[in-house]
């Protein structure tokens, strides 16, 4: 009789492992717009990349279009994307693996968000709630109601959180947020793009000490990392709200290849936060970050992923 494929283990188990670093990738959903010929070729074209990549978890991104947290005008023009949890539910049950889905929960009535959270299988699906970008931003739904609701479906399903580096550069307190919530029910962490590695180490550290002091487990704490392969698209990261420090914007606008430049910097950021993570013994992973439509980009950070599997493994 052949050999069973093992079950892939289930995202939540994975976080019981705080020694074993968490993998991800993440990705936007098509477009609104695409062709329904084309999403299925594209769920499969994505699943055949990633696969080789033995990671934790797919992520899929709820996109906003936050122009109310930011009055410059936007670099590239907001484009609505398909529901991620459609996205997965319809076209990418060839993933065999576990699947993050982001929920911006200011756009969902809480009775439909309440009821998504309920039928997802929580061996397969987790979540990250995400808040509006703004307090001015008009909303359906609280954070804080949402967090009470995924209570109220039995809490089942393992629950992320957005931490942000540069809101810790800003106010020094992330790491009492992150702190609130962990008592909510969140079991990890997923960062915004990290480029400055000193506010990214700053938050590990005042995260670190705050949970000895408390007497509290440190919950995983994963950096999302994105290569960027044009001035434009490091102008975009920088309307979204990523520093990037003035050297490495040097670096990246003078360089003859920005896309190499970039990855470079994002693999040497692996290495530095994940000896910097071990030190300080916080659980800790790495995100990495796919949302060009440019061929090149997306290979890149395939590359990427990979080496940080190479990296985590050696």
């Amino acid at each position: 009789m052949a050999a069973q494929t093992p079950e892939p283990v289930g995202f939540g188990t994975r976080l019981t492992d705080l020694a074993r670093p968490l993998r991800l990738f993440s990705l936007t959903p098509p477009r609104e717009a695409t062709p329904q010929e084309d999403l299925s070729r594209i769920a499969e074209v994505t699943i055949e990349r990633l696969r080789p990549l033995g990671l934790d978890a797919l992520v899929l991104y709820d996109i906003e279009d936050e122009s109310d947290r930011n009055p410059d005008v936007r670099p590239f023009p907001f484009v609505r994307t398909l529901d991620p949890g459609a996205f997965h539910a319809d076209y990418l049950s060839g993933w065999g693996g576990s699947v993050i889905i982001y929920r911006s929960v200011g756009k969902y009535e809480p009775a439909d968000l309440k009821t998504w959270l309920g039928e997802q299988d929580p061996q397969r699906v987790a979540t990250v709630l995400v808040g509006a970008s703004s307090s001015s931003a008009p909303v359906r739904t609280r954070l804080a109601e949402a967090q009470s609701l995924w209570q109220d479906t039995g809490s089942l399903l393992s629950l992320g959180s957005v931490a942000i580096p540069e809101r810790h550069a800003r106010h020094t307190n992330e790491h009492d947020r992150m702190l609130r919530k962990q008592e909510a029910g969140t079991s990890f962490f997923v960062t915004q793009v990290v480029y400055d590695l000193t506010w990214a180490k700053d938050l590990v550290s005042d995260y670190a000490y705050a949970c000895r002091g408390r007497g509290v487990e440190p919950a995983h704490l994963v950096f999302t990392l994105s290569v960027c392969g044009s001035l434009k698209t490091l102008e975009f990261l920088q309307w979204l709200g990523v520093h990037v420090p003035r050297w490495l914007q040097n670096q990246l606008q003078h360089a003859p290849d920005p896309l190499s430049e970039s990855y470079e910097q994002c693999a040497a950021a692996a290495a530095e936060l994940a000896t910097f993570c071990r030190r300080l013994d916080v659980p800790f992973g790495f995100n990495v970050e796919s949302v060009s439509n440019r061929r090149v980009e997306i290979e890149a950070s395939v590359r990427l992923a990979g080496a940080i599997r190479d990296l985590l493994e050696s």
